[in-house]
């Protein structure tokens, strides 16, 4: 197995309201999502994708119990005024920011928003993980 990841798939509950959050962000369908069924985003080498709750516990074969996976998804940024947009954007649009921006003890700046199924996205900006010009990661 070669050490990557391919697709991040998030469950949710309320596909249409979940696209609209999303796009709130600035984010965008992939025109190979299914309308009403799955949607796809390109992101940065990889993709995610939303799709029923229920249908990825079935699909995954796991028993759905509710609430937090055990799992975090972060996007790095390059300032910390950055932070604070996307902590802002995400509220805006119906997330509620679960942990606010503050400095952090490893010299970097970060906050914690959840989507609106409750999914976790630390938003950071770690100047030990430079990121090249397409905003992918580089662990220095």
């Amino acid at each position: 197995m070669q050490q990557r990841i391919s697709l991040v798939t998030l469950g949710v509950v309320d596909l249409d309201r979940s696209v609209a959050f999303y796009r709130a962000l600035g984010w965008e369908p992939h025109p190979s999502s299914v309308p009403g069924e799955i949607v796809f985003y390109e992101a940065g080498g990889m993709v995610l994708g939303l799709w029923s709750r229920d249908e990825l516990a079935r699909d995954s074969g796991r028993a759905d119990a509710g609430g937090w996976g055990g799992i975090t998804l972060a996007h790095n940024v390059r300032e910390e005024a950055e932070v604070d947009a996307v902590l802002r954007a995400a509220q805006e649009a119906g997330g509620a920011v679960v942990r606010a921006a503050a400095a952090t003890p490893w010299g970097g700046y970060c906050g914690v928003f959840a989507d609106p199924d409750g999914h976790p996205w630390e938003i950071a900006v770690n100047p030990g993980w430079p990121l090249r010009p397409d905003g992918s990661v580089r662990l220095a």
